[in-house]
Formats: structure tokens, C-alpha cells, sequence
């Protein structure tokens, strides 16, 4: 009988010391998430615009310190203020929103810094061509949201990307540079 107690107490130990992985889901709150982007204008100034519509949902293992993301953008709500540069940007010239009107981001790569996620790595899709990219989170935390009462996860990520890696080669040879920075505001509500 003491070689069963024993047994079991040491099991017991065992699964104690085990992380149990606890992976939650966040949907995207679309009154606190904003995808934007910046690209130089002839060295003088940035243009700047923003996707209006975007949904997508999180899964975050605290504990396993892993997770993913997907993300899906509506090409068609692009938005800068201005009407006419709104539908050159949808043009074929651009974002060809008649033949790829959605840009999706997959991220499974979390880092981690602490309990903070730090960045997410995964793969973009463009223009109908994916590449590997990197968000680095400016800050990330969670709160317990006073308004729905549910745990909400978020931060501030950006990155850096080559249109020309996805076929985005317009305007190159008037000096309009390749590098359009991406800034993604999101919060996540705990479903």
C-alpha cells in the first residue's frame, strides 16, 4: 500500500510541475485596431493612409510563451483623406484591388520578453505573392476591459517592408522609394 501512496504522490508531482498549456482566443476589436502605412514622397514628405476594414483573431499561450495570429485587410477600404489618391492606390498601378482585394498576415513565431510579447513573425500576403515578416511590438500588454469585462490583449507593432518583393514596383523609377513602413494598432478581446 505504501508503494501505491507513493506512486501516486509522485505522479501527482509530476503533473504539478507539468505547464499545462492554456492557449486563449482574442477577436480583434475593431474600435481599437488600425492598420496604417507610411512611404516617403520625393524626400520632402510621407504619404500616409489606413485600412478601414480589417478582421482577425489571436491565440496566446502565456504559459507555452507561443501563439497566432491572422489577420485579413480589405484592400477596398483603403483610406488617406483623398478621394482620387484612394482609387490610384486600388489601381492596377498599386494595390490592384479588382484582381487582390485582401492582404492577410500569419503569424506563428511569438517571442517573448518576460510575459510580454515582444514580436511575431510569419508571412504576408501581397499582390498575390507572400514573403516572411517580422512585427516588433513598441508594447504589448493585457487588461481586463471595463467596458465588455473580459481580459483584453494588445500593443503596438511595426515593420518595414520592400514592395518591390511582392511586385510593387510603381513609381521606382521617379525615385518614389521601396520602403513602406506598416503599423499595426491591435486589441484583442478574450473569447
Amino acid at each position: 500500500m505504501n508503494k501505491t501512496i507513493l506512486a501516486l504522490a509522485a505522479a501527482t508531482a509530476l503533473l504539478s510541475s507539468v505547464a499545462h498549456a492554456e492557449v486563449a482566443t482574442y477577436a480583434f476589436d475593431p474600435a481599437h485596431t488600425y492598420v496604417t502605412f507610411e512611404i516617403g514622397h520625393f524626400g520632402t514628405s510621407t504619404n500616409r493612409g489606413r485600412f478601414d476594414k480589417k478582421e482577425g483573431t489571436a491565440q496566446l499561450d502565456k504559459a507555452g510563451k507561443t501563439g497566432k495570429v491572422d489577420v485579413t485587410i480589405d484592400v477596398t477600404s483603403i483610406n488617406t483623406g483623398f478621394d482620387a489618391f484612394n482609387k490610384h492606390l486600388q489601381s492596377a498601378d498599386l494595390f490592384d484591388a479588382a484582381k487582390y482585394p485582401t492582404i492577410k498576415f500569419v503569424g506563428d513565431k511569438f517571442t517573448f520578453n518576460g510575459d510580454k510579447v515582444s514580436q511575431i513573425s510569419g508571412n504576408l500576403t501581397l499582390l498575390g505573392k507572400t514573403q516572411p515578416v517580422t512585427l516588433k511590438a513598441n508594447q504589448f500588454n493585457c487588461y481586463v476591459n471595463p467596458m465588455v469585462k473580459r481580459e483584453t490583449c494588445g500593443g503596438d507593432f511595426e515593420t518595414t517592408i520592400d514592395r518591390t518583393q511582392f511586385g510593387m514596383a510603381y513609381g521606382i523609377d521617379w525615385g518614389f522609394p521601396k520602403d513602406v513602413r506598416l503599423v499595426i494598432q491591435v486589441e484583442g478581446i478574450k473569447q
